[in-house]
Parts: structure tokens; sequence; C-alpha cells
């Protein structure tokens, strides 16, 4: 089973999935430049400072969310339609 291939148009099933996963992405993409827009803007004042951080925080978190969403989305796309052969191998 091989991931990263383009298998969005396999079926309905994994058009479905990985728009899904697309919007996902690309939510975490703007949450997290606006969270560092605005931490940044923040960071013009001494008392925002650690507003400004902890936006800087979250949208590292967001940043780091996008590559987990990807593998989880290839994961998902590469295991459908082989669910016998996946069942086989969690059977006790």
């Amino acid at each position: 089973m091989q991931m990263f291939k383009d298998k969005r148009h396999v079926s309905a099933e994994t058009r479905r999935l990985y728009a899904i996963f697309e919007l996902l992405h690309t939510l975490a993409d703007f949450v997290a430049a606006f969270s560092f827009l605005i931490g940044s803007i923040l960071f013009l004042w001494k008392a925002t400072e650690t507003v400004a951080v902890w936006l800087f925080i979250v949208g590292s978190v967001f940043f780091c969310l996008k590559p987990t969403l990807k593998l989880i989305r290839e994961v998902k796309l590469a295991s459908i339609g082989d669910t016998e052969d996946l069942a086989e191998r969690y059977r006790p």
C-alpha cells in the first residue's frame, strides 16, 4: 500500500475525505498566519508582549498540525479499500 499517491479521485468516499482534510489544512494555515500576524502587532507594545508570545505558541502549534493532518489523511486514504487486510492484522 503506497502512501502519498494521488487517491483523491478513486471514489466518492476518497473525494469527501480529501476535501475534509484540505479544509482542515487551510483552516490550520489561516489560524497560524493570523496568530503570527496579531502576535507581531502586539509585540509593538510592552503591555501586550505576553499575549503576543501566546499567539506565537498557538501559531506554532497550528503550523505543526499541518503535516500531521496530511499524514493522517494519507493513512486514511491508503487504508480505504483494504479493510480486510487491516482486519486480518488486528485479529487477536
